[in-house]
């Protein structure tokens, strides 16, 4: 039987993957709606890093800034530095381009949204790698 914090930090990571492909889903459609599936790469990469905190018994703050998140990640497992431009640029996502901007700009670039979907599935691939065993499917 599973320990409570490898359940939770499994049920994290299945939510960090409903938001991977939910973002895969609408980057997928002809006519994007990428401001959401944007969105969703940022919740995804959260949620990943917050199941690794959980996994060690670290508390989970209620921030969306990726950066401050990674801190506490990488006091856990200083591999994580790897991801710190990839928190860096999907940070801004939790709220970017739920409003237009000054331009009226209402979503990403096609590169933009591809960018930060690779990075979600990397910082996503790696905590899942180090959830023990039983808990990764």
């Amino acid at each position: 039987m599973a320990q409570p914090a490898t359940k939770l930090a499994r049920a994290w990571l299945l939510k960090a993957f409903s938001d991977l492909d939910t973002a895969r889903q609408i980057g997928g459609l002809t006519e994007g709606h990428l401001d959401a599936g944007i969105y969703h790469c940022q919740q995804a990469a959260e949620k990943a890093l917050k199941g690794f905190l959980v996994l060690h018994g670290k508390p989970v703050e209620r921030i969306h800034d990726l950066g401050k998140i990674l801190e506490q990640v990488v006091l856990v497992n200083v591999a994580f530095e790897q991801f710190a431009d990839a928190a860096d640029a999907l940070t801004p996502y939790s709220v970017a381009y739920r409003y237009p901007d000054e331009q009226g700009i209402l979503e990403p670039s096609r590169e933009e949204f591809d960018e930060a979907l690779q990075y979600a599935q990397e910082i996503y691939d790696f905590a899942l790698s180090l959830l023990p065993t039983g808990a990764q499917s």
